[in-house]
């Protein structure tokens, strides 16, 4: 048996049923899925979501021993980030380094007990942000290092890296950044989800 599982925040979660084991929710997960199921119909494939909406990296933290390492996965696919900036923005808090050096070491958490128990695939999404509305620009700032910091994590422990926040920016600006992700930068559009899906199965090269 082959067990995928895609794990995260709102970007992930969109709406999944949480009374429903292996419902997908109505994002890139269930286009990745459906690619898969198509092409490898022998496989034998599981596929898991256990997004949570609103999820910083501390929340996933607390949550990985049940919806992660349990569930002993072939393949574990990570996208989160945003909510970390997105709470700086909101409350208007300073961003620290201390705030940095508890998202790298939570984020480390989750790659090293991987590494630890499992012996699975693991693929790493940068969180993303595109710049519409205009205040977004604002939180470049914040997400930059904690991009940086995802791509080190990457490195570190051998993952295949999705350069989400490149890609999706890439094509906002060739298309308009509200194909992408609406009217809030963030959240993805049903194009946004098809991009993230291509982007995944591009870079994980089952």
């Amino acid at each position: 048996n082959n067990t995928i599982l895609f794990i995260g925040d709102s970007i992930t979660d969109v709406n999944r049923d949480r009374m429903i084991d292996e419902d997908l929710g109505h994002g890139y997960p269930t286009l990745v899925a459906a690619h898969l199921l198509h092409k490898y119909p022998n496989y034998d494939l599981k596929i898991l979501n256990r997004g949570i909406s609103g999820d910083k990296v501390i929340d996933l933290k607390k949550r990985w021993e049940e919806d992660c390492l349990e569930l002993n996965p072939d393949v574990v696919s990570i996208l989160i980030g945003i909510n970390d900036v997105w709470r700086i923005m909101d409350d208007g808090l300073e961003d620290t380094e201390e705030n940095l050096r508890e998202f790298e070491e939570n984020y480390r958490y989750l790659l090293k007990s991987l590494a630890q128990r499992t012996d699975a695939r693991v693929v790493l999404m940068e969180p993303f942000v595109l710049p519409y509305p205009r205040d977004r620009q604002n939180w470049r700032s914040h997400l930059d290092p904690r991009i940086q910091i995802v791509r080190r994590l990457a490195n570190d422990y051998h993952a295949a890296f999705v350069p989400l926040d490149g890609i999706m920016n890439a094509k906002g600006i060739e298309n308009d950044f509200q194909t992408y992700t609406g009217d809030d930068g963030v959240h993805p559009t049903l194009t946004g989800h098809a991009l993230i899906a291509d982007a995944w199965i591009h870079y994980l090269d089952f």
